[in-house]
C-alpha cells in the first residue's frame, strides 16, 4: 500500500512551489496607507506603535522644552498660554522666546533626520550620511559666505543650499565612484569638511569682532535666538519637500535591492537616487540656514529608527519623528543639563553623535565593508 505522501520511486512528494496558500492562517501582509495616486506607505503594527511612543516623547520634551526654566511657563498655565490668555510674562516667553526655538528645533531634527533616511537609503550605506560626506559643513560655510560676505544680494538659505550642492558634487567627483564606494566617500567627505570648515574660519577672521561672535555661534550650530522667521524658512521648506519625499518612499525601497532588479521592476534607480540626494540637499541646506551646522542628527535618527522599527526600508516617518526627539532632548541639554549647559547645541550633538561614529566605523571595518 502506497503512502499518500510518496511517489511509486518511494520518494517524498515535492509539492509545487505555486500551489496556493493552504494553512489555516492567511499569509502575512501590512496595510499600506496610500495618499492620491502616487504615494503608497506600507504601515506596519511595529513601527505605528513605535511612532506613537516617540510622538509622546516629543510632546513631553516639547512641554519640557516651554516650562522648565526661570522664564518657563508652568505646566498648569500652558493650555491657557498656548490659546492666546495667560500671564503678559508667559505669553512674551512663549511668543519670543521658548515658542520659536523650540518650532525650530523640531523643524530642523525632521529636516535632518529625512535627509540622512533618504540618503543613507539610495547610497545603501549606514556611514552615507550629509554629515559624513561634508554636506553640513559646505552648507554653513554656504550660508556664512552669503550672510556676512554678501549681505543683501544672496539670500541665507540660497546660499547654504549652493554650499550643499557643491559639497556634494565634490565628494561625488573625487571619489570616482559616485557616492557607493564607503571608504572613499568618508575619505572624500573628511577633506570636502575640512577645506569647508577652513572657509568659514577664514570668513570669521576676516568679520568684525560683532560679526564674527554671531557667526561663531551660528557654525557651531545652535538654537539661540531664534525666530518665527527661522521657524517659517524650515516649515515651509518641509511643507514643500515632504510630499516629494514620500513619494519616493516605495520607489527607493526597491532601490534598495540593487540598480538592476529595481530596473528590471521599472523603478528607475538612476532618476531616484538622483532625485533623494536633491531632496536631502535641500533639506539639510533648510536645516542648516535656520539653526547652523548640527552634527550626526542625519547619522543616527535613520539607524535608531530602522533599530526600533524592524522593518525594511528607509523608515522615513519614523526617521523624521526620532530626528526632531533627538535634537529638541540635546537643546533641553544644552539649556538645564550641568554636563552642557551653555553650549551650542551643535557642539553637544557632535560630542554625542562622534562616539556613534566610531561605534559605525568599526562595525563596517569588522564586515570588511572598509
Amino acid at each position: 500500500m502506497n503512502h499518500p505522501n510518496r511517489t511509486r520511486a518511494g520518494q517524498p512528494r515535492t509539492e509545487p512551489a505555486s500551489e496556493p496558500w493552504s494553512g489555516p492562517e492567511p499569509r502575512p501582509s501590512f496595510p499600506v496607507l496610500r495618499l492620491g495616486g502616487h504615494v503608497a506607505l506600507p504601515v506596519h503594527p511595529r513601527s505605528v506603535v513605535v511612532g506613537l511612543v516617540l510622538l509622546v516623547i516629543l510632546l513631553a520634551a516639547a512641554a519640557a522644552t516651554l516650562s522648565l526654566g526661570r522664564l518657563g511657563v508652568p505646566l498648569t498655565q500652558l493650555p491657557a498660554v498656548l490659546s492666546g490668555r495667560g500671564e503678559a510674562t508667559h505669553l512674551f516667553a512663549l511668543e519670543r522666546l521658548r515658542g520659536p526655538r523650540l518650532a525650530v528645533a523640531v523643524g530642523t531634527g525632521i529636516a535632518l533626520g529625512l535627509a540622512g533616511a533618504l540618503f543613507q537609503s539610495v547610497t545603501r550605506n549606514p556611514l552615507g550620511s550629509p554629515d559624513v560626506i561634508g554636506l553640513g559643513a559646505g552648507a554653513g560655510a554656504g550660508a556664512a559666505f552669503a550672510a556676512l560676505m554678501l549681505p543683501g544680494i544672496v539670500p541665507v538659505p540660497i546660499g547654504a543650499l549652493a554650499g550643499a550642492a557643491l559639497a556634494i558634487v565634490v565628494v561625488a567627483s573625487v571619489t570616482g565612484t559616485g557616492l557607493r564606494d564607503p571608504g572613499r566617500l568618508i575619505v572624500a567627505g573628511i577633506g570636502v569638511a575640512a577645506m569647508a570648515q577652513a572657509f568659514t574660519h577664514f570668513v570669521v577672521s576676516v568679520m568684525a569682532r560683532d560679526q564674527a561672535s554671531v557667526l561663531a555661534s551660528y557654525v557651531n550650530g545652535s538654537l539661540g535666538a531664534r525666530s518665527w522667521d527661522h521657524a517659517t524658512t524650515i516649515w515651509l521648506t518641509l511643507a514643500l519637500a515632504v510630499p516629494f519625499v514620500l513619494a519616493l518612499a516605495g520607489p527607493i525601497t526597491v532601490n534598495e535591492m540593487g540598480d538592476e532588479l529595481a530596473d528590471s521592476l521599472g523603478a528607475r534607480a538612476s532618476a531616484n537616487r538622483t532625485a533623494a540626494v536633491v531632496l536631502s540637499v535641500v533639506l539639510s541646506a533648510a536645516a542648516v540656514s535656520v539653526a547652523g551646522p548640527i552634527a550626526f542628527i542625519s547619522l543616527t535618527a535613520p539607524q535608531i529608527a530602522r533599530r526600533m522599527s524592524g522593518a525594511p526600508g528607509p523608515n522615513l516617518v519614523l526617521s523624521a519623528l526620532v530626528g526632531a526627539v533627538l535634537l529638541v532632548a540635546a537643546d533641553l541639554a544644552v539649556q538645564h543639563a550641568p554636563i552642557g549647559e551653555g553650549l551650542p547645541v551643535g557642539v553637544f550633538t557632535l560630542a554625542i553623535g562622534g562616539l556613534y561614529l566610531g561605534y559605525l566605523l568599526i562595525r563596517e571595518w569588522r564586515r570588511g565593508k572598509l
